[in-house]
């Protein structure tokens, strides 16, 4: 058998990575912000938004994998790879069957995020100047008492802790990077950044990332990104409504699938010697 050097070992991730990414994200929810927004605002912003979340989310999540897992023997994170990506392999199997053919599935999740967008945009577009508009609804948290860190006992009242302290927090983080950028950037960078967390391809980002070289992970996964928000901002409205979700959980199946092979053989030839060629 051929001796496997590190250049071989950091290509295959960086293409397992970059796979990996495609096929999780085309027509996922991120894909289709970016595609939405890409038609009512101009796309290099939107791109632009959209990107950097994305390129943050990498190298954090990848960084994080070796975090949480770089006290852990080499050999098991293989092992927790493998198992993760058939898991999520056959997941996906079971939701392509469960689909119809067509671009049907697509076309609802597009309803929805469109109705996302909608009231993200209502919610924003009531308060001018960095106030807070007369006609704004009573349901809605005043943008300067989001921005001190008050909530009014009524919206306390209205919906569980937890998810004041999530809007608390997304406000936050938009109104600054609004400051910085606009608003279309602020808005792309974080609805894309809540979108991705918890994701599937956010969690195969860490494993990966706590079994191979952080930076050789980040740049597949962030290549990966940069092409899927290219193509659905310069052409998602369109891609939409030609291909079927159905086909493409088949194919992302059937790579996940052939990755927890891969990862399970690795595993299973593993030599604690070659550690220093990873």
């Amino acid at each position: 058998m051929a001796e496997i050097t590190e250049g071989d070992s950091n290509f295959d991730a960086l293409f397992k990575a970059f796979v990996m990414i495609v096929v999780s994200e085309i027509g996922d929810k991120t894909f289709l912000i970016a595609a939405i927004m890409a038609t009512r605002h101009p796309r290099v912003t939107v791109f632009g938004g959209a990107f950097a979340s994305l390129v943050i989310m990498s190298i954090l999540s990848a960084a994080l994998g070796k975090v949480i897992l770089g006290l852990i023997p080499k050999v098991w994170t293989l092992w927790a790879a493998s198992l993760l990506f058939l898991v999520f392999g056959i997941k996906m199997l079971q939701e392509s069957f469960q689909m119809s053919g067509g671009n049907s599935h697509i076309q609802e999740e597009m309803r929805e995020v469109e109705e996302e967008l909608e009231e993200d945009s209502a919610f924003h577009d009531s308060h001018n100047a960095r106030g807070t508009s007369n006609s704004s609804s009573s349901s809605q948290i005043p943008l300067e008492n989001l921005e001190e860190g008050r909530i009014s006992n009524k919206h306390l009242n209205d919906s569980p802790s937890l998810k004041n302290w999530i809007i608390i927090l997304k406000e936050n983080l938009r109104n600054t990077i609004q400051l910085m950028t606009n608003p279309v950037f602020a808005q792309a960078f974080v609805l894309t950044f809540l979108g991705e967390w918890g994701d599937r391809s956010q969690i195969t980002t860490i494993a990966m990332g706590g079994a191979h070289s952080v930076p050789v992970i980040a740049f597949g996964t962030i290549l990966g990104h940069g092409l899927c928000t290219a193509g659905a901002v310069i052409g998602g409205r369109y891609l939409s409504t030609k291909i079927s979700v159905k086909h493409i959980s088949l194919i992302g199946s059937a790579a996940f699938i052939i990755f927890a092979f891969l990862y399970s053989l690795e595993a299973y030839c593993y030599k604690p010697e070659l550690d220093g060629a990873y």
